[in-house]
């Protein structure tokens, strides 16, 4: 048994729904062109609320406003090309989208934003980055919500990182 304490990868992911279609985004990954819901890794210092609203704005370049926490999902990863094996906590959050942000580029790697049916969604399963993307959309169209109260970030997160001697 190793001595590593085992980390998994903390993400954060939108669940957009607008007019029965669902916000996703394609992107660049190191196995090819994936659709992904819009998300991303939770940085230092940051809440999940606050990092899901980050990752919306940078890639889709529209503001996202949070009002219901999905769910939290786990997933296992292990990369084709090197075997790498990761596992992701995911945060999902749904909510409102917002007008886009004028001149605003949408981050490296992601092509576009598209707009899917649920049953385009499901066509596109081999396409996705994560089985987490139908999982997360399935779970919204069934209705499920949970209030964001649900999640506490303590102020310690938010503090600046303490120097060190």
């Amino acid at each position: 048994m190793s001595d590593e304490r085992w980390k998994p990868s903390v993400t954060v992911a939108a669940i957009i729904e607008r007019d029965g279609r669902y916000l996703l985004v394609e992107e660049h990954t190191p196995e090819g062109l994936r659709l992904n819901n819009p998300a991303g890794h939770l940085d230092p210092g940051e809440g999940p609320v606050e990092g899901c609203v980050r990752e919306v704005l940078e890639e889709t370049a529209h503001r996202f406003t949070p009002t219901a926490l999905l769910g939290v999902y786990l997933s296992r990863f292990q990369r084709p090309a090197t075997g790498e094996d990761i596992t992701y906590l995911r945060l999902a959050f749904t909510g409102t989208l917002g007008e886009a942000e004028p001149g605003r580029a949408l981050d490296d790697g992601i092509v576009r934003t598209l707009w899917l049916t649920l049953e385009e969604v499901r066509a596109s399963r081999a396409r996705h980055r994560s089985p987490l993307v139908l999982r997360c959309i399935e779970d919204h169209a069934a209705g499920r919500r949970l209030p964001l109260e649900a999640i506490y970030t303590d102020p310690s997160v938010l503090a600046p990182p303490a120097s060190r001697s």
